[in-house]
């Protein structure tokens, strides 16, 4: 074997056990980050991060990723456009907030009518956002403006002037009130039937069917990686830190944050709620098959 492929062979050895993982630079997405620490022997990680779902779920796709994290509306949306891919165990729950221009015109969510709001599309923030606005007698086609605006240049836009309001993912909101241009005006979570479900983590089916094991070592480190960051929480926020937001203000967003694992038939159920009022709102045009979309299986072998 000539020195050109001694070295290719070297190269594939090392990386056969890699497994690439996207996530987002947050302190309620971070357990990836923590994933080198509980993954079984013969595996290791490298972790992307991403600003919004669906350049993931494309990287995922495309073979680039072999797991990535998800909004469960951007899940939802994706298996109803058939696309193959599988929800393995939530990622977080809560974290949203809608927020206004401090001292501004806006006092109550009828005060957005005529208003620009920044939001991203395919994301639980845009179905929450729709939502509050069709329950308080506003429409989200004609009688607010939306813009696209990425989840880390809200702040900027609404401190400016460029957007009147943005539904957002902490530590967004809480930065806002703490820089003084922002305020909360409603922490706009849905009734029993959904709750607080937010997000979760993500892979092709033929991952699943090809590679199983591979998917058993991620979802494992994921179970540990959560439990610990929950039972450690200064770990948590100190780490979640290191992405450019000050511990202070984590520690003022935590109560509104929540690392989550679990599934289970009660989180499938209000994944379908979800469903329902997506396509109620027009965000999806039919429902996709809840139980191919969902495989508990893997959270089940991690955690009995």
């Amino acid at each position: 074997m000539g020195v050109a492929g001694l070295l290719m062979f070297s190269f594939t050895v090392a990386t056969a056990e890699d497994l690439r993982v996207g996530t987002w630079k947050t302190a309620q997405t971070i357990q990836p980050f923590f994933y080198g620490k509980f993954l079984p022997r013969g595996f290791k990680t490298e972790i992307y991060p991403f600003t919004n779902p669906a350049d993931q779920k494309t990287a995922l796709l495309a073979g680039s990723l072999d797991m990535c994290g998800t909004t469960l509306a951007h899940a939802i949306h994706s298996a109803s456009r058939g696309q193959p891919v599988s929800v393995v165990a939530a990622l977080c729950n809560k974290c949203s907030a809608l927020v206004v221009k401090k001292g501004g015109p806006v006092r109550r969510i009828a005060d957005l009518k005529g208003k620009r709001i920044g939001y991203v599309p395919g994301t639980m923030h845009e179905i929450l956002l729709r939502e509050t606005l069709v329950r308080n007698g506003l429409s989200p086609d004609r009688d607010v403006v939306l813009m696209r605006v990425d989840f880390f240049d809200m702040g900027t836009a609404l401190a400016r002037g460029g957007i009147d309001a943005f539904l957002s993912g902490e530590p967004f909101p809480t930065l806002s009130v703490d820089q003084g241009y922002g305020e909360i005006l409603a922490y706009p979570y849905y009734g029993e039937s959904i709750g607080a479900i937010n997000a979760g983590m993500l892979v092709r089916k033929d991952t699943i069917r090809k590679n199983p094991e591979q998917v058993t070592a991620l979802v494992t480190a994921h179970v540990e990686a959560t439990r610990y960051l929950r039972n450690h929480p200064e770990a948590w926020l100190k780490r979640a830190a290191s992405f450019g937001t000050e511990f202070r203000v984590l520690q003022k967003a935590a109560p509104n944050m929540e690392l989550a694992w679990h599934m289970d038939a009660d989180f499938i159920k209000k994944a379908r709620a979800l469903g329902k009022r997506m396509e109620a709102l027009g965000v999806i045009k039919g429902q996709p098959d809840y139980d191919q979309l969902f495989d508990l299986s893997f959270v089940n072998k991690a955690h009995p």
